[in-house]
């Protein structure tokens, strides 16, 4: 970064900040659907996750054992799929991103189900200063 102005380098961690956020993502949303089978009672399974994201059997396997490497997950050998205590922590954390983030969207009249989709999209990529201005807001809005 070497002989960048002062605005480059900023837009250079601008973007090196939404790069890294491209790669926790598919992190995010697998331990999310994975705790959401679990809270509903449901063994976790290739073919559910599968189901759950539209992609094929190989994907799923793949992206598991990366999940596995990362240790947000166990299991991905005995078919016994379940979160360890940090992918829990992760999974929990996107919950209650997405929870506020659809709360504020459906406060600034969008539909539910409009709402529902910009908050997976939005819960990846805004920063904790956005999401805290965000819970004050909805705070006051009582």
């Amino acid at each position: 970064m070497l002989g960048m102005s002062d605005e480059s380098k900023h837009r250079a961690a601008i973007h090196e900040r939404v790069r890294q956020q491209h790669s926790s993502e598919l992190a995010q949303d697998y331990v999310e659907a994975i705790h959401e089978i679990l809270e509903g009672g449901s063994a976790v399974t290739i073919s559910a996750l599968q189901k759950v994201f539209g992609v094929s059997h190989v994907t799923v396997i793949r992206t598991l054992q990366r999940l596995q490497e990362q240790g947000l997950i166990s299991g991905t050998k005995s078919k016994e799929i379940s979160l360890t205590n940090e992918g829990r922590q992760v999974a929990e954390r996107a919950i209650e991103k997405h929870a506020l983030l659809k709360r504020f969207f459906e406060a600034l009249g969008v539909s539910d189900t409009q709402a529902d989709a910009d908050a997976e999209g939005a819960e990846h990529h805004l920063s904790e200063e956005t999401l805290e201005a965000i819970r004050r807001f909805l705070e006051q809005q009582g």
